[in-house]
């Protein structure tokens, strides 16, 4: 199995009211960041069979755009591993449940994105992982312990695209 941990995109700041912030949305830029993150999933041909999120509005629209973009036609499953209350136990019962599937998208927040990346990667211990808002890191299950492949965030996948058109060689004219 191919494991794709996904942090949320971009939803605006956090409210103090732990009721108004569990229903908040992504903004603009969230959802640039999801269609960006899609397009190179795309382009490094990633293949998903099942998308599972955080049951909070912010990870499950993240889920949804980036699904669709991708062209997954299946539902998007609600896992309460992937919300704001870190649970390893419940996160490997995740994976045992998916454990058949060759590609599974998971969405959630931070800290628990981290904390489950660095579990999975480095044992018990755990290791210390940035997952900027809308990284996705791809862990392969076929080695052991799993391996991580690799971290894109939004700001590296934008600087791929950009540099995608240029050309690394200086332009010599002939005359």
């Amino acid at each position: 199995m191919n494991l794709y941990l996904m942090r949320h995109a971009n939803a605006g700041l956090r409210r103090d009211n732990p009721v108004l912030d569990a229903k908040r949305g992504l903004v603009k830029d969230g959802k640039d960041q999801c269609m960006l993150m899609a397009r190179m999933l795309g382009a490094l041909k990633v293949q998903i069979d099942v998308v599972v999120s955080s049951p909070l509005k912010r990870s499950l629209q993240t889920a949804q755009f980036v699904a669709t973009e991708l062209g997954y036609e299946g539902r998007v499953e609600i896992h309460p591993a992937l919300g704001l209350e870190p649970d390893f136990a419940g996160f490997q019962d995740l994976l045992a449940r998916y454990g058949d599937r060759d590609g599974v998208l998971a969405v959630g927040h931070n800290p628990n994105m981290f904390q489950y990346l660095g579990r999975l990667v480095a044992g018990e211990e755990g290791a210390s992982i940035r997952m900027r808002k809308a990284s996705v890191a791809r862990i392969d299950f076929k080695s052991h312990p799993p391996r991580l492949h690799w971290l894109i965030d939004p700001r590296m996948a934008r600087q791929l695209y950009a540099s995608v058109g240029k050309s690394s060689r200086p332009k010599t004219s002939r005359k």
